[in-house]
């Protein structure tokens, strides 16, 4: 039987990537326990001081169907190297050519005004279709696909 999982990324501010993933994954930030209007009411009424309020946040696919991911604060920052792991967005599948490295762009753009930077770009060569690695606001690399 195949296990439920979560993807956990270690990060500096919590909320903003929760909320940069969301809009790029199509997600929404999981919401506050029932009966709080917030995070911040459900917090507070847990015991959790404001300071620590932004430690964690989660996104949830709002359709069931994608695992919940979840951001958590650490004192150390990203390192110089390459992930290990890393998540493809697939937002050309089936596409092929200049049509597939049109649909990349354009999601490429749409990524860089919410915060992620384009590394480079590989076009396709023959065997494999063209990507787009970029990384998200705190460095942590990704694929178009």
């Amino acid at each position: 039987m195949a296990k439920e999982f979560q993807v956990t990324y270690d990060c500096a501010d919590p909320g903003a990537q929760a909320v940069f993933w969301a809009e790029a994954l199509g997600y929404r930030v999981q919401p506050p326990p029932e009966g709080f209007a917030d995070w911040a009411t459900a917090l507070t009424a847990r015991g959790i001081p404001p300071e620590h309020h932004n430690d964690r946040s989660a996104i949830t696919d709002p359709d069931g169907k994608g695992p919940r991911v979840f951001f958590q604060k650490v004192p150390e920052g990203k390192t110089v190297a390459k992930n290990r792991l890393h998540l493809d967005l697939r937002s050309a599948p089936g596409l092929t050519g200049d049509e597939r490295m049109a649909v990349l762009e354009e999601e490429a753009t749409r990524l860089e005004g919410l915060g992620a930077k384009r590394l480079y770009r590989l076009d396709s060569d023959g065997v494999d279709e063209g990507i787009i690695v970029m990384t998200d606001p705190e460095g942590n690399e990704f694929c178009l696909d």
